[in-house]
């Protein structure tokens, strides 16, 4: 039986996180022995983790470089050290690289954290960090395995990674696997001598399971918004509340379509470090009645089935988990054209693709509000196609080993 660790930050909402659990959901516990390391033990999704994986105790070095002190912390050298330097590293990324926290968190790992962190006991057949950045770094550094792999869950050239700095990492890796065949292009752009090894393989999406989430029950915050106003259109968008999601720019649609007098409320179901300066900035826009933070849910998939409209406003994706998801429950899809959206929607058929700009987004809401035809459309052609994809769990077997 192999055994197989994989590594990433925590389990808050997130595309990355949530495609580890489905991976993890489908796995064939008689063949591999998996363990789960996280940097911290936190999110919403650790509750959906089979019992069969086994979860890490984090040792004490890479708990501290996360975490606050606690007792048991200030009775090790090495521990106080780690926290020392993890002060450090908050100063580099929010003080001195604010304007790009993914090349601060870069230049943390190789000035600050690889030198405290001590290496993870035991040895593994394959080591897999189910993120880039800090987790890459760590498995690199500081796992012993016969076999390493990478996911890439974004468009590399829109993170902000320093491609110097990362090179003698994704040299240290056996494979490198990417969601999307333009993630895999533009990832091989940067690294073209680790194209042999890398490879395109799918988020993991079981549409039967999300169906049958999708019916458990009836949002309240829905009956509550319609009341005695069944015609109020419902939109939804789903993603951490940071740059890269574009919420900014779904504020300043919904304060034009209220401004239009369109019956709408816009909910987002997400957490993240920019909740407080967008609360602000709801507040400013005088939409707090139309455009909702959420939060995290566990459930979310009720949201996408008794919402009218899923829009999703980004910046830029790899390959969408939540985008899938709106498909397999045939919601009318508005997103945004980052570079990578046309390999995950047709234009037209399974969406409406638009410009990032808050006249676009607002003017193609109105039009689908206005059109319930071409709104049906939409649902109907999503009705009629297969979105999930357990099979090809296969595929992750053959390049796991």
């Amino acid at each position: 039986m192999k055994k197989v660790l994989f590594v990433i930050p925590t389990l808050t909402t997130g595309g990355a996180e949530k495609s580890l659990v489905n991976l993890l959901n489908l796995f064939d516990y008689t063949k591999y022995k998996v363990e789960l390391l996280l940097f911290k033990h936190e999110g919403v999704f650790i509750k959906q983790v089979p019992n069969e994986v086994h979860i890490l105790s984090i040792p004490n070095t890479l708990k501290y470089a996360f975490k606050s002190l606690d007792t048991d912390g200030v009775k090790q050298i090495s521990s106080l050290n780690a926290n020392l330097r993890r002060y450090l590293g908050v100063f580099l990324t929010r003080i001195k690289y604010k304007s790009n926290q993914n090349k601060g968190f870069q230049i943390r790992w190789i000035k600050l954290y690889r030198q405290a962190i001590k290496e993870l006991p035991g040895e593994y057949d394959v080591a897999i960090s189910y993120m880039h950045g800090e987790a890459m770094y760590y498995v690199a550094d500081k796992v012993k395995a016969r076999k390493k792999m990478i996911w890439i869950h974004n468009d590399y050239n829109a993170e902000g990674f320093d491609k110097a700095l990362d090179r003698p990492y994704v040299a240290k890796f056996d494979k490198i696997v990417s969601i999307s065949e333009e993630c895999v292009k533009i990832f091989c752009d940067n690294f073209p001598d680790a194209a042999a090894r890398t490879v395109h393989i799918p988020n993991l999406t079981s549409s039967s399971l999300i169906k049958q989430m999708a019916r458990e029950f009836q949002p309240v915050e829905y009956v509550e918004a319609r009341g005695n106003d069944p015609d109020k259109v419902i939109l939804l968008s789903i993603g951490r509340l940071v740059t890269q999601k574009g919420f900014d720019v779904a504020i300043q649609a919904a304060k034009m379509m209220q401004d239009q007098n369109i019956n709408f409320i816009w909910y987002i179901i997400g957490q993240g470090e920019l909740r407080e300066k967008l609360q602000k900035q709801i507040i400013e826009a005088n939409v707090e009645q139309r455009f909702i933070l959420l939060g995290i849910r566990e459930n979310p998939y009720p949201y996408y089935y008794h919402c009218n409209i899923f829009v999703q406003p980004s910046r830029y994706e790899g390959k969408s988990v939540a985008l899938d998801e709106a498909k397999i429950l045939a919601k009318p899809i508005i997103v945004s054209n980052y570079d990578t959206v046309k390999d995950q929607i047709i234009e037209d058929a399974e969406g409406i693709i638009v410009p990032l700009e808050p006249e676009q987004i607002a003017e193609a809401i109105i039009d689908l509000v206005n059109n319930p035809l071409k709104s049906m459309q939409l649902s109907e052609y999503l009705i009629q196609h297969e979105y999930g994809n357990e099979e090809l769990i296969e595929m992750y077997y053959r390049h796991i080993g």
